[in-house]
């Protein structure tokens, strides 16, 4: 792997220090990069925010979306001081990200009190099944929102 990977790996694992430090959340850094470049940078904001969405990946995803003034980062590469969560591979699943670096794995997460396997596992069961209930309603109604959105012709696709 190339210093510049190394670099870019550093700087990520710099920022989940700076977040814990500076009390904005816990230890999760990460960075986006275009062609070479450092073009945004998120550490975990959870607690500070009081916005769990606001892991590190989340925060650089939206930070360089705005930068660039797209819902895409094709073309870019993310790292990130630990293995994402599976709402931040999702999010970066939805950005287009190329590919993803990372340095510390979900098990040396839950070895410190962020496990998300029990998220892993509530996905694979059927809705029935979930901890969580969830209810449908109004079907027949919210399709209609689907079916105008099917037949618009000035649609943004993503």
């Amino acid at each position: 792997m190339s210093d510049i990977h190394h670099q870019f790996m550093a700087e990520a694992i710099a920022l989940s220090f700076e977040g814990m430090r500076l009390g904005k959340g816990g230890p999760f850094g990460a960075v986006i990069v275009k062609e070479h470049k450092i073009i945004a940078k998120g550490y975990n904001q959870v607690t500070s925010t009081n916005d769990p969405t606001a892991h590190a990946e989340v925060v650089a995803i939206r930070q360089a979306c705005q930068l660039l003034q797209t819902f895409e980062l094709k073309g870019c590469e993310l790292y990130t001081s630990c293995e994402p969560c599976p709402m931040c591979l999702a999010a970066i699943y939805w950005a287009s990200v190329d590919k993803v670096y990372y340095a510390n794995t979900k098990v040396d997460a839950a070895q410190i009190g962020f496990d998300d396997n029990f998220i892993d596992q509530e996905i694979k069961l059927p809705i029935n099944k979930r901890k969580m209930p969830m209810i449908q309603l109004r079907q027949d109604e919210a399709l209609k929102a689907f079916q105008e959105w099917a037949d618009k012709e000035d649609k943004i696709e993503y």
